[in-house]
């Protein structure tokens, strides 16, 4: 009995260590972010001054506590929280109009039989699974032709109309018991009451994942705005951080901060609805 105790514990420490070690890689940048938003300018010049010519010091530990920095993005500086603005507002906008679409597109897909329903379907995977590079450039064409370059909804309607939301949807619907909507549309409930009052809210996880997913990818978008906005006023925070790490690599790790902080929140309050509303990927 004792030798086997042992032999557990030693099996559990080998297959412990490596998972600790592996979470560490994963915390150390935050870590280490964080710890250099403490940093005076002087002690930032000082240690990443050469960074440009590889000749950077490695320093985690701030030499003296200095808050110069969120000073300055907070306070002295407004265009900081105004990029930050922008994002959030383009993020919203984009959750807002993708959860509709795609509520809706994964509840036809599922439950509804059509002319030509699984063709359409495979082709939602297939411009799901191709690179946004691809489509960059025939989606900047038809913003073009609609005069909406340099507009908030040239960066909105792409992400609104994307494919991943309609195919998480379809799968998590698919789910949903069909004598439930018979039900409803027996008593005489339109479609669209059969989505919002007995569909939905059995998808709850779903929901939650298509939100969370879709906010993360619109949060950190770059080269679409590169592309489709013309005014630097209108970029968001995450075009911007590439711009400062240039220019001020103080501002910059506090900038880095400001952009993880609403995805962390929304990890840490929606975590459990993220995890269920993953599993449904690899069903039906």
């Amino acid at each position: 009995m004792f030798h086997q105790k042992i032999k557990k514990f030693m099996i559990h420490t080998l297959i412990l260590i490596p998972l600790l070690f592996m979470a560490f890689c994963s915390v150390f940048p935050l870590i280490y972010l964080l710890s250099n938003t403490f940093m005076g300018t002087a002690e930032i010049s000082r240690y990443y001054g050469e960074i440009a010519n590889g000749n950077a010091v490695f320093h985690i530990i701030p030499d003296k506590i200095s808050l110069s920095g969120y000073y300055a993005v907070f306070l002295e500086r407004p265009d900081y929280l105004m990029k930050f603005w922008n994002s959030l507002t383009i993020s919203v906008l984009i959750v807002a109009g993708q959860m509709l679409v795609s509520c809706m597109a994964g509840y036809a897909f599922a439950k509804f039989r059509f002319p030509f329903r699984n063709s359409l379907f495979f082709l939602y995977i297939v411009f799901m699974m191709l690179p946004f590079i691809v489509t960059l450039v025939p989606n900047e064409m038809v913003i073009r032709k609609l005069g909406l370059i340099d507009t908030t909804a040239a960066l909105v309607l792409p992400g609104v109309f994307a494919p991943f939301g309609a195919f998480l949807m379809r799968q998590v619907i698919a789910g949903v018991s069909d004598a439930m909507i018979d039900a409803g549309r027996l008593d005489g409930a339109s479609q669209i009451r059969v989505l919002f009052q007995i569909v939905l809210p059995q998808c709850k996880s779903g929901i939650a994942s298509v939100a969370l997913l879709t906010f993360i990818d619109s949060w950190n978008m770059v080269e679409q705005p590169l592309v489709f906005l013309k005014s630097s006023q209108k970029y968001p925070l995450s075009v911007f951080l590439n711009a400062v790490s240039y220019q001020r690599l103080d501002l910059a790790f506090v900038c880095g901060v400001l952009v993880i902080i609403p995805v962390l929140l929304l990890y840490f309050f929606f975590k459990e609805e993220l995890v269920q509303g993953i599993e449904y990927m690899g069903l039906h």
